[in-house]
């Protein structure tokens, strides 16, 4: 049985040795044009939309994949950051101590909170992209490896088919006829011709149908992945959003008790000054005598807001921004020069320094917000 088992086995290498040298002839003959070639221009045309797909298929996988690690490697960066953030939380920081109800009460609950859900965000967002998006790819790009074999296979059967049909041709020709030759020869003409015609009918319907589903695929995949990019950027705003309004009290306590700390250090000369501001405050409108009255505050003013956008002067009465600036609101001395969306201010930075309001200068009132 071992002996039969190795004859079939060499017998079967010969017939595919034999077959891979009548194809290598068969070409050489119809490249040196001594055989003509099956062709079709229109299963030809469907190849090359073929392989173009798989091309910009393969590369679309590719750098889906490369988007991928991008993200795994943002989100490492920023969980590093994050922990970089809350080592940072020392208890020498300047202010600290005065403010240890307000800070811990942060730091222990919500700025916790907030980086464990920037943590789970981002592990979202790199788990809907992977199964949603990169999965759909790579499930189109799985069915291509047979179609190209089928493909290749095709191009040998029509090799073999043409092969046939010319060798049953020249013996038809021949003048000496061998009529049980012919005969098999035709038989092997047929039955390549419809080895190769499954194959061509075959693909002839699938092939166009493979390329059309390209654009679903496409659309399903950048559809999914800008869904998922909006969801997690507007929740990674919101999320940031708390941290820079966490960061902004913080700031404001250290703001708070370095003017406690001027406020101390003022004599009784500063009481007198602060009567004749509120002389001054006494024209404003009604919302600014509360406030001016006491001399710590510019007369004329209002309410303080925050600059949460950086603006840039283009003229000698405006007011330069940088985002965090803290300024202080002021009335205008004539409510009719004051344009629409514009406010009149002076930064608290300058007004504790300096005490005076020479630097004031209007600006746009949507780049702040009220503190």
């Amino acid at each position: 049985m071992a002996e039969i088992g190795k004859g079939v086995t060499a017998g079967k290498l010969a017939s595919n040795v034999q077959k891979r040298l009548s194809r290598a002839q068969e070409k050489v003959l119809q490249k040196l044009g001594k055989a003509d070639e099956t062709r079709d221009a229109a299963f030809e045309e469907m190849v090359a939309n073929f392989n173009k797909q798989m091309t910009e298929g393969t590369k679309l996988q590719k750098d889906l994949k490369a988007y991928m690690v991008a993200v795994k490697t943002m989100h490492e960066a920023s969980r590093r950051l994050q922990d970089c953030l809350a080592d940072m939380y020392e208890p020498d920081w300047y202010g600290k101590e005065e403010t240890d109800a307000l800070a811990e009460e942060m730091i222990e609950k919500e700025l916790d909170f907030t980086l464990e859900d920037l943590d789970t965000l981002w592990l979202e967002y790199h788990q809907n992209i992977t199964d949603q998006s990169l999965l759909c790819v790579d499930t189109y790009l799985a069915q291509f490896p047979e179609i190209k074999a089928r493909i290749a296979k095709r191009d040998r059967k029509m090799v073999d088919f043409d092969s046939a049909r010319h060798h049953f041709t020249s013996l038809q020709k021949s003048k000496k006829k061998d009529e049980a030759k012919i005969a098999k020869a035709e038989e092997e003409l047929g039955r390549a011709q419809k080895i190769f015609e499954e194959l061509n009918v075959e693909l002839q319907d699938e092939l166009p149908t493979l390329w059309d589903s390209r654009v679903g695929v496409y659309v399903n995949a950048f559809q999914k992945l800008a869904n998922h990019q909006e969801k997690f950027h507007r929740e990674m705003g919101n999320l940031t959003q708390n941290l820079h309004d966490i960061m902004t009290k913080l700031e404001e306590q250290r703001e708070l008790k370095r003017d406690d700390a001027a406020i101390s250090k003022k004599g009784e000369g500063k009481k007198s000054e602060g009567a004749n501001h509120s002389e001054s405050a006494a024209v404003a409108p009604k919302s600014t005598v509360a406030n001016g009255s006491d001399g710590e505050l510019p007369p004329g003013f209002l309410y303080k807001v925050k600059a949460v956008h950086e603006y840039t002067a283009t003229d000698g009465d405006e007011l330069e921004l940088n985002v965090g600036d803290i300024v202080l609101v002021l009335a205008f001395d004539n409510p009719d020069e004051q344009d629409d969306g514009w406010l009149l201010g002076l930064k608290e930075s300058h007004w504790l320094q300096k005490k005076n309001i020479s630097a004031k200068g209007v600006f746009p009132e949507n780049f702040t917000q009220k503190v």
